[in-house]
């Protein structure tokens, strides 16, 4: 289905035209009419199939029609991350070009003072759509930055995450403040207990949509070191002793083993930088800019970088441990393999690590090769894999939803080929 077939309205199509998005994804197919139609929504998609501009494009066509208050605040979007809000904010700007009446202000925290002072300013201003973190944006209203008395549109973006970074009391705080009227909208990459309690409180009779699962690129070369806790770094000495490797994100669930691992890498002169929740957002820019610059090889993350971080030039992803989540997983080795590319992904696999990589070869459905031990670094466990409990799937084994194409990711990187130009060729075709 294309959005052509949609009720989108005509300055919407035109930036989409511009954007050269044509054929929607499957969640943007099932969530768009309902949105329009009203509908209070959850949709179970993981990053990547294009929910961004599931939600944002019909936000933004019924604000474009009019009929909503003016100089006030009609739209919250909320993340889990500062990352996710910039990436949010983007598509934003991409996909309401032709948006002339249609503002907005992104708010997210770790800035110096001069960014809040930005922030202030729009939010004062009446920003038709606010994109935030849920601290950040209680800040500002409790400083009385904010009026929601006459918000239309609530969405809350991967809340799965959200809950699981503790902002569940922020998020029903915010919400107690809305009018009763308004429209919400839900993403989530799972549905645990959690999450559809949050959905009962919130939402009012919304339709479902849930993306099927889907499995990581085929183009993607997975292997597995299984090893001693201590063997993991001489293990990453190797590698890179072996050849000159560029273009390489190795990721891992505490900042404190990110910090080991980059200061081992300096020690043998790698041109590495890290990322973790310590840096302030400048440092954090600043690295990712290093990154997508190649002027630096190697970055060394936490999960914040895992979800939609949209470089196409990864060659090799290294997990240095297991994630707990097979999404998890699948979110980080996805990283690699984009843009008709090829890729490698290895992790590393510890005693502690086993339960969950054999709930990740279940969720693949296929037992990923292990690697033989480099030579000096002595013998590792041997890989025992206990057979899951009956009816119960382990944290690791959940079912997530299916990553797309990223054909309409929702992540436009410019403004098309002119905006006479691009508005021009899409309405001559269409009346053709």
């Amino acid at each position: 289905m294309t959005f052509e077939e949609t009720y989108l309205n005509d300055n919407i199509l035109d930036a989409l035209w511009d954007m050269h998005f044509e054929e929607m994804t499957p969640i943007q197919e099932q969530c768009i009419p309902k949105i329009l139609d009203g509908q209070d929504l959850i949709g179970v998609a993981q990053t990547g199939t294009g929910k961004t501009a599931a939600y944002l494009l019909p936000i933004l066509s019924m604000l474009d029609d009019g009929g909503f208050p003016k100089d006030a605040v009609n739209c919250i979007v909320m993340s889990p991350t500062r990352e996710l809000a910039q990436q949010i904010d983007q598509a934003m700007q991409g996909f309401g070009y032709y948006l002339d009446g249609i503002s907005s202000v992104a708010v997210y925290g770790g800035n110096d003072g001069n960014r809040f002072d930005v922030e202030t300013k729009g939010l004062k201003m009446g920003a038709d759509v606010i994109i935030a973190t849920p601290g950040r944006l209680l800040s500002h209203i409790r400083m009385g930055h904010v009026d929601l008395s006459k918000l239309s549109f609530f969405v809350l973006d991967e809340a799965d995450r959200m809950l699981d970074m503790g902002f569940s009391d922020d998020i029903l705080s915010i919400s107690k403040m809305l009018p009763k009227n308004h429209q919400t909208i839900m993403f989530s990459a799972t549905m645990p207990d959690k999450i559809q309690q949050l959905a009962r409180t919130l939402l009012y009779h919304p339709a479902e949509v849930k993306i099927a699962v889907s499995k990581p690129a085929e183009k993607i070369q997975q292997s597995a070191y299984v090893c001693y806790e201590p063997q993991k770094l001489g293990i990453i000495r190797n590698l890179f002793k072996a050849g000159e490797l560029q273009r390489v994100i190795i990721f891992s669930g505490k900042k404190d083993k990110v910090k080991d691992i980059t200061r081992e890498l300096k020690h043998m002169n790698i041109n590495c930088a890290p990322m973790h929740s310590d840096l302030s957002q400048a440092e954090r820019d600043e690295v990712m800019y290093q990154f997508k610059a190649g002027q630096v090889d190697v970055l060394v993350a936490t999960d914040i970088v895992a979800r939609g971080i949209d470089i196409d030039d990864i060659l090799m992803v290294i997990n240095y441990d297991v994630p707990h989540d097979a999404e998890d997983y699948v979110h980080r080795i996805g990283r690699t393999a984009r843009a008709q590319r090829d890729g490698i992904a290895i992790t590393l696999v510890s005693e502690a690590d086993m339960r969950y990589f054999a709930a990740i070869e279940r969720f693949l459905e296929k037992d990923i090769q292990k690697n033989a031990l480099p030579e000096g670094l002595g013998e590792g466990p041997e890989y025992k894999v206990a057979s899951p409990r009956k009816n119960s799937r382990g944290r690791g084994g959940r079912k997530r939803s299916g990553k797309g194409n990223g054909k309409n990711s929702g992540k436009g990187n410019g403004k098309g080929n002119g905006k006479g130009n691009g508005k021009g060729q899409r309405k001559e075709q269409k009346k053709s």
